[in-house]
């Protein structure tokens, strides 16, 4: 019986000598390269008879010659639109099953590129607290993870501190209203005083002038003593009363100024008032001084309402519905998921080329672009802001860059990947993603979609240079805007494997299965 070994060796020259017919995207040439590549090792190693015996050893002559022009001309210089190598049929069916994404190569500062990893989170504005002003029993309105528009009511409190507020006020409203009446009556009681004071005034000179007349007869040696001292008892009698007036006069000016300050002292209290009660519903002062239905619209609310002030997601619920809650107590907590930032660590040993506003990108941390995943193209651009200290322990800086826009992807806690161009006057080069680089034996490969045959991709040995972790440079054969397989690579350089001795092309079948080209 044969063994294993020997199995595997009749294969292996089984497809061999298919090779020797193999065809490229380009037809009978690019099979010819494609058979001077392997066939002459092939002619040497796999068949035991001489060549001698042929009457075409001219033709392998020939064809030999030809795969080193060939050769010779694709190392010479890269031709437009054109990939040299080892075809394989992928038709749409093909595609589906093995689920192959195709990415662009494109110009890159692969040298230059700083990588580092890191992750979203909020920017400190993005989250709005709403607690509770005063003390009392609350009722939620909203739910966990609602979406809420400004202006959606979030919850109501029933407070009896609220209703005391409104018993001060009402007092104010009643001291004002009494200290206006009040002052009020200051104008005809000052009039009353002095038309009083005028008459007191006026009986005090005709009794002035009495004295005068009996102190003039008194001196003539007529009149009596009597009639003269009754007179000056009923001046100073008058003098008397008009002194009570105008002191009268003193304290009635006196209350009315303390009734104008007691006045100014209840309109500012109630101003402080409505203050406080304005802050407490979300209202301005004129709202609440507005009458509704005969009555200011503070004295008519018996429950504090809490509105959303700005659109968000309603993040959590500090209490349960219909709890009793403090003051102070936070109750609704709401967050705008689109004011995100990203924060990344850096290394200190970078501080020589990072500087704030170098431009960055936010990518995806896996290079896929497979059906549900996350696609690696989609990016977030912005500009570097280095913080404001670093780890002495760690030997790291904080990085942070608030993306111009968001993708759908990102969310606080979302892992990513940050990429810093930290010298933006070097010349970029071809580049494709490491994912797509497959290694056959120590032979790197990656395979092109035909520019000519969407439904044929080429086999490329792989001339790369620098690579930054993610992207890495092709030295020669590949264009910019050339198409690379990424997800699906791997199953493709599986079908084509050859330990990096022996290429053969292909066909896959539409159930995925690949099928070795033969040749006559």
């Amino acid at each position: 019986m044969m063994t294993l070994r020997t199995i595997c060796l009749l294969c292996l020259v089984a497809v061999a000598c298919a090779m020797g017919g193999c065809r490229d995207r380009g037809g009978a040439q690019g099979g010819a390269t494609v058979a001077d590549d392997h066939g002459h090792s092939h002619a040497e190693g796999d068949h035991d008879h001489d060549h001698s015996d042929h009457d075409h050893d001219h033709e392998v002559d020939d064809g030999h010659d030809h795969g080193e022009d060939a050769s010779a001309a694709d190392h010479g210089h890269d031709h437009a639109g054109e990939v040299d190598g080892v075809g394989v049929d992928i038709p749409a069916a093909v595609r589906q099953n093995l689920s192959l994404t195709f990415v662009e190569a494109e110009l890159r500062r692969v040298e230059q590129t700083l990588r580092v990893p890191g992750r979203f989170e909020y920017l400190p504005t993005a989250r709005r607290e709403y607690r509770t002003m005063l003390a009392g029993r609350v009722e939620l309105a909203v739910e966990q993870y609602q979406r809420v528009e400004a202006g959606t009511l979030l919850y109501r409190i029933d407070s009896p501190s609220w209703r005391a507020l409104q018993q001060q006020i009402s007092d104010e409203e009643a001291a004002i209203e009494r200290l206006g009446t009040r002052l009020a009556s200051y104008g005809p009681l000052r009039t009353a005083h002095r038309h009083h004071e005028e008459q007191l005034r006026e009986i005090v000179a005709i009794r002035r002038e009495r004295i005068a007349q009996l102190e003039e007869l008194s001196e003539a040696g007529g009149g009596r003593a009597g009639q003269l001292n009754e007179a000056r008892g009923a001046v100073a009698s008058a003098e008397a009363d008009l002194a009570e007036i105008l002191e009268k006069e003193a304290e009635l000016a006196a209350d009315e100024s303390e009734a104008r300050a007691e006045l100014a002292a209840s309109r500012t209290r109630r101003e402080f008032l409505l203050d406080s009660a304005a802050s407490l519903l979300g209202a301005s002062v004129d709202d609440l001084t507005r009458e509704v239905d005969g009555r200011p619209m503070w004295r008519s609310v018996g429950l504090i309402v809490v509105k959303a002030e700005e659109p968000g997601v309603v993040e959590s619920l500090g209490v349960t519905r219909g709890a009793w809650a403090d003051e102070k107590a936070a109750v609704v907590t709401v967050v705008q998921p689109e004011r995100l930032r990203f924060r990344a660590m850096g290394l200190q040993s970078d501080l020589g080329v990072l500087r704030d506003g170098l431009p960055a990108r936010i990518v995806a941390p896996t290079p896929t672009r497979a059906s549900g995943s996350v696609d690696f193209t989609s990016t977030m651009e912005g500009r570097l802001l280095l913080g404001l200290s670093g780890d002495p322990d760690d030997r790291t800086l904080e990085l942070l860059v608030v993306p111009d826009v968001l993708q759908s992807w990102a969310r606080p806690g979302v892992s990513a990947q940050l990429e810093v161009v930290t010298d933006m006057t070097t010349a970029p080069a071809v580049a494709i993603p490491r994912a797509a680089v497959q290694r056959d034996g120590l032979m790197p490969v990656y395979f092109v979609r035909d520019p000519d045959d969407p439904d044929r991709a080429v086999r490329v040995e792989a001339d790369l240079g620098l690579d930054d972790g993610r992207w890495v440079v092709v030295k020669r054969g590949l264009q910019v805007g050339n198409e690379v397989v990424l997800d699906g690579a791997f199953q493709l350089m599986l079908a084509t494997a050859t330990g990096g001795t022996t290429e053969q092309g292909g066909h896959f079948h539409s159930d995925g299965t690949f099928h070795a080209e033969e040749h006559d």
